[in-house]
């Protein structure tokens, strides 16, 4: 096992590099840093498709056209004269005896497995039984695992062959900048941390919400389902960006370790914290067992052990068919503790919100006074920030921090069990699943979930109110 890898990675491997995954993001993310940051390195694309390099080189073509990229700019021509390709099974120990030929002298390889988690096993033995593992880092996809114990056998799987230090576990919505930008705000600001605790807040909703269905991902989703897909992973980085310490120090593990510390505070879910939901027509599509209880929403109640959010409820729901594609967080803040003007002001109108896509806003809610002699006021949202944003791709910014070795915006194996022991207890059909008509929000027993710590604030884009 080697020892934390320094300096910047020489080589990237790819294995997967026929698949679906290479096809809409990995190929865009490595023209951006082609034609951004000037990567000038071999890039090795290894699958099990008897593919030739020329067909490798289309599929590029392809795959970058598709996604709004010029493939006759100088930058493209570059990606296509440092593409490589090696083909084979990876079970198969000659095919990385060749890979360990293609990489030449390389000194500090960078492997990416964009493979199913069920491969990360072979590969990882066969990788370091090449010598192809010397002084490497390894990047891998979620998920990692599908329960905390899976989670933990995988974890002991890659930490064979690679130490921790250099396994890289990508959740692309740590490389989104509307999340970045809630770290930055509470972070760059001093006046939110008088506030920003159990005195003044009065519960937190994060809503994750899409206006499709699972399309052509039947099979897929029938095996996941909201809470392992969205749940267990983003929507828990969502909740403790948005509650976390402060880091302290210039390590990169310092923010680690506070979202570690956080979600370790997390009580486990139990059956009586979640609401699961269908809509209708799920179990028509191709793919999807016709007698399926996979959740395609769901909807959690969460509370944290710790000193400064002790018994403030912290709402997360995520699901398909909705009435919007949005995702924001909404920080709602407690009532004055007195009605000084008579009148009762709404529960709500104090809050801070959130828009993590599809634009970047950060707003505060308000009341002022309506014009006239009575005192009496109208809740107003004052838009801090809202930007369309031309952000780098989430995943050409993680490529480019995991060929540099920073591992900031990464999770980590201690982050990624404490998320499973989280949701571990209400995994599967522990609780019932609800049906729900498309185009709202979710099944009618989220409102109970709820309940007087309500209402919940349904996002809202632009133009659509």
């Amino acid at each position: 096992m080697t020892a934390k890898v320094d300096g910047k990675s020489d080589t990237l491997v790819f294995f997967g590099a026929t698949g679906d995954l290479a096809h809409k993001q990995i190929f865009p993310a490595l023209f951006g840093l082609v034609r951004d940051e000037g990567l000038n390195m071999p890039i090795i694309g290894v699958a099990k498709q008897s593919w030739s390099l020329d067909q490798l080189k289309d599929r590029a073509a392809d795959s970058v056209k598709t996604h709004g990229g010029d493939i006759d700019c100088d930058a493209f021509k570059q990606l296509l004269n440092l593409l490589h390709y090696v083909n084979g099974d990876y079970n198969d120990p000659d095919v990385f005896t060749e890979l360990r030929k293609e990489m030449g002298d390389a000194k500090r390889p960078l492997h990416y497995l964009a493979i199913p988690p069920v491969l990360f096993s072979v590969t990882a033995a066969q990788l370091a039984a090449s010598g192809c593992a010397d002084n490497a880092r390894l990047v891998v996809e979620k998920p990692f695992g599908r329960s905390r114990q899976s989670a933990d056998d995988l974890s002991a799987i890659l930490d064979k062959y690679f130490s921790e230090s250099n396994i890289f576990r990508i959740d692309h919505y740590l490389g989104k900048e509307p999340v970045q930008n809630i770290t930055y705000t509470r972070f760059a600001n001093s006046f939110f941390e008088p506030f920003w605790n159990r005195n003044y807040v009065r519960s937190i909703q994060i809503t994750m919400a899409e206006n499709f269905g699972v399309e052509d991902r039947g099979k897929f989703y029938d095996e996941t389902g909201a809470i392992r897909d969205v749940i267990q992973n983003h929507m828990l980085q969502i909740l403790a960006t948005l509650t976390m310490d402060p880091p302290t120090g210039q390590e990169h593990e310092a923010l680690r370790d506070r979202k570690a510390s956080l979600l370790k505070a997390v009580r486990p879910l139990n059956a009586h914290q979640v609401v699961r939901g269908q809509y209708e027509g799920y179990l028509t599509v191709p793919g999807v067992c016709p007698y399926s209880k996979v959740e395609t929403f769901a909807a959690a109640k969460f509370e944290i052990d710790n000193w400064r959010w002790a018994g403030v409820p912290i709402f997360i729901r995520a699901g398909k068919m909705l009435p919007v594609t949005i995702a924001e967080a909404i920080v709602e803040f407690r009532r004055p503790p007195r009605e000084t003007f008579q009148e009762t002001v709404p529960e709500s109108s104090g809050h801070m919100r959130f828009r993590i896509s599809p634009d970047v806003t950060i707003a505060l809610g308000a009341r002022v006074k309506k014009p006239g002699d009575r005192m009496i006021g109208d809740d107003i949202e004052l838009i801090l920030t809202r930007q369309p944003g031309q952000d780098v791709p989430p995943y050409q910014r993680l490529l480019g921090d995991a060929i540099n070795g920073v591992s900031e915006l990464f999770t980590r194996e201690d982050i990624v069990d404490a998320e499973w022991r989280i949701v571990n207890d209400i995994l599967d059909n522990v609780t019932p699943v609800h049906t729900y008509a498309p185009n709202t929000w979710g099944p009618t027993e989220t409102e109970e979930l709820i309940g007087s710590d309500g209402p919940w604030h349904n996002p809202v884009l632009a133009g659509n109110k």
